[in-house]
């Protein structure tokens, strides 16, 4: 790609990730061999990648965040699905007994089917998230790990109180 195109190209992106990427960036492009066909797809590419970064910067957020913080800890899914399970078995046990009242039949019933199904699947996650985390985080894992406990307990509290 020629320098003019390439540098055209760069200027649709933001100030920002400019400052940051765009010498190694319009290098890049200068360097990209290949045809007319190769170029609008680079173009293309290019374009739809700085549309994308003017609505969703990559100069806050991710970038500035430590790799290891809480927060991005707990953005992983292995951290926060154990939790929604727990909340989502919570929910379901709750809004049952709001629509039923505490009712104990002979068969256990959905709901109930649901949350053993909800609360065990969340165990191989919950194993799976402490053998990959805890070595690289250990005190960020320590805190998710108590958070998706205590979103368990939360969760079998109502069963274990109400005896359901």
């Amino acid at each position: 790609m020629n320098r003019a195109a390439a540098h055209l190209l760069t200027r649709l992106y933001p100030r920002a990730w400019r400052e940051r990427y765009g010498a190694e960036f319009e290098a890049l492009l200068e360097d990209r061999p290949g045809g007319f066909l190769t170029a609008v797809r680079t173009g293309v590419n290019v374009l739809w990648s700085a549309l994308h970064e003017h609505i969703f910067p990559t100069r806050g957020g991710k970038m500035n965040q430590p790799a290891h913080s809480f927060g991005a800890v707990m953005k992983q899914p292995s951290a926060f699905l154990p939790v929604a399970m727990s909340l989502t078995a919570l929910a379901m046990v709750l809004g049952d007994i709001a629509l039923n009242g505490v009712v104990h039949q002979a068969d256990e019933g959905t709901v109930a089917h649901l949350w053993q199904l909800l609360m065990g699947l969340q165990l191989p996650v919950l194993v799976f998230f402490a053998i990959k985390w805890l070595p690289r985080a250990p005190r960020q894992s320590l805190y998710v790990l108590a958070l998706q406990a205590g979103a368990a307990l939360a969760s079998m509290a109502p069963v274990f109180f109400l005896n359901l």
